[in-house]
């Protein structure tokens, strides 16, 4: 891409997703934004603000080298300072001035983007640094659409149905053993943990065609699994028992579901959505199955068996449409197993990008020769046993932060995040033919 085609590139990436930022806190009155709706998140606020103050960190100050626009409030809004449940107490900026901050951060980055060599430094090259202000406004915009799901009062937010499903899926897929290329080292965008690709020899398993459903769900319920001590781990069963777990989040007891301040009838074949890694893990040894590690997971939504490659999403290299993926907030809710398939893989697995973050079995850790960039509090910081990697993005999540090797992680006991998952297990010698 040239610099001219780069620069019209980022300058549109940054003006939707500050559209989409804009969209998530007009939405709401002042008192709504600097309320807390839960002590898991923060005030809408914050969030406004704290993306106007790294746009400020990165692009104004160190590409930019530009005076700093409010040295004052970097504490502020300083992630690993202040958990989400304190934050409402700071002295934050009010909603008027996190705009106005905002918006003089975003006409100095816009300044700098017109002048800024994108080449000479690792930072700069391919618009490295802009593309990660993208990714990280993106991903604090589902963050504050989880905390939309979690305030309460009359829905504020516009609501499109995602499409029906328009094929019949089959239960599950072989995926065959060999090795295949897992993480990226050509994705201009992509951020440290996805990097160095590196070979993993992967045998043989077999992966659901579609994330767990609703109905499949509800079966475990019915069957008492919440109850049943021998399907949770020692950790999972302790959780369920001091958080008094019997279902996902937001489900209602009349067998309804109450999301962005609408109640309906759960969808049987939506994707479960607002689980736990605990409750993903329970669900997958009820079955008689498990979560895909996250190697599986990879190779399902990569490799390409006719080629030997890893692709960059399921459907190929082509960034995600509309009929690849249920991504961006077009819609407020999993669409249907069997509704993309033009997004489904070469071996027929369904919907591995959008609907639902997906939980796999793995603990988050960095790549073999993985290299910290550009801060250690990006990746480096989560890596061990406390966190799970979740892969394959959200209804709520953007493209720009959605791609085959994108990596998640999460406590095991988050569910207010659009959490789901698909279940795996082994290939037995006569069923490999």
């Amino acid at each position: 891409m040239t610099t001219p085609d780069l620069r019209l590139t980022v300058a549109a990436e940054l003006e939707r997703t500050r559209a989409r930022t804009e969209a998530l806190t007009e939405a709401v009155d002042d008192d709504d934004l600097i309320r807390q709706h839960s002590p898991l998140m923060s005030p809408l606020v914050w969030d406004l603000a704290h993306v106007g103050n790294q746009e400020e960190l990165w692009l104004v100050r160190d590409v930019g080298g530009r005076e700093p626009v409010r040295r004052d409030i970097d504490e502020l809004y300083d992630a690993f300072k202040h958990p989400r449940r304190d934050r409402p107490a700071l002295p934050l900026l009010n909603p008027a001035e996190a705009r106005a901050y905002v918006r003089q951060v975003r006409d100095k980055a816009m300044d700098i983007l017109d002048t800024v060599r994108m080449e000479g430094r690792p930072l700069v090259a391919d618009g490295f640094a802009f593309g990660m202000i993208v990714q990280h406004e993106q991903q604090h915009d589902e963050t504050m659409l989880a905390t939309h799901q979690l305030r309460s009062g009359p829905p504020v937010l516009p609501v499109s149905a995602p499409p029906p499903a328009t094929v019949k899926i089959k239960s599950e897929v072989l995926l065959p053993s060999g090795p295949f290329t897992m993480g990226t080292d050509v994705e201009p965008w992509a951020l440290d943990n996805e990097r160095p690709a590196h070979v993993v020899d992967v045998p043989a398993f077999f992966i659901d065609a579609a994330p767990v459903t609703n109905a499949a769900y509800a079966e475990f319920i019915a069957a008492g699994g919440y109850d049943d001590q021998r399907w949770w781990t020692a950790d999972g069963w302790a959780h369920r028992t001091t958080a008094g777990l019997t279902g996902p989040a937001h489900w209602n007891a009349d067998g309804s579901y109450t999301r962005f301040g609408r109640t309906e009838r759960l969808v049987p074949d939506e994707p479960v959505v607002h689980v736990c890694w605990y409750e993903a893990d329970a669900y997958a040894r009820w079955a008689g199955k498990r979560l895909p590690t996250e190697a599986e997971w990879e190779k399902a939504a990569r490799f390409d068996p006719e080629t030997g490659r890893s692709r960059r999403f399921p459907w190929g290299d082509d960034p995600p449409e509309a009929r690849h993926a249920n991504l961006g907030q077009r819609h407020l809710s999993p669409a249907p197993a069997g509704a993309y398939p033009d997004g489904a893989s070469p071996l027929g697995v369904h919907q591995l990008i959008g609907d639902v973050w997906e939980w796999t079995a793995s603990d988050f850790h960095g790549y073999p020769g993985f290299r910290p960039f550009p801060y250690r509090e990006y990746s480096e910081v989560f890596f061990g046993p406390d966190y799970k990697v979740l892969r394959g993005g959200s209804f709520g999540t953007d493209a720009a932060a959605c791609r085959g090797t994108f990596r998640n992680w999460d406590y095991p006991i988050r569910r207010q995040i659009f959490s789901g998952f698909r279940c795996a297990r082994d290939a037995r010698p006569e069923e490999l033919g």
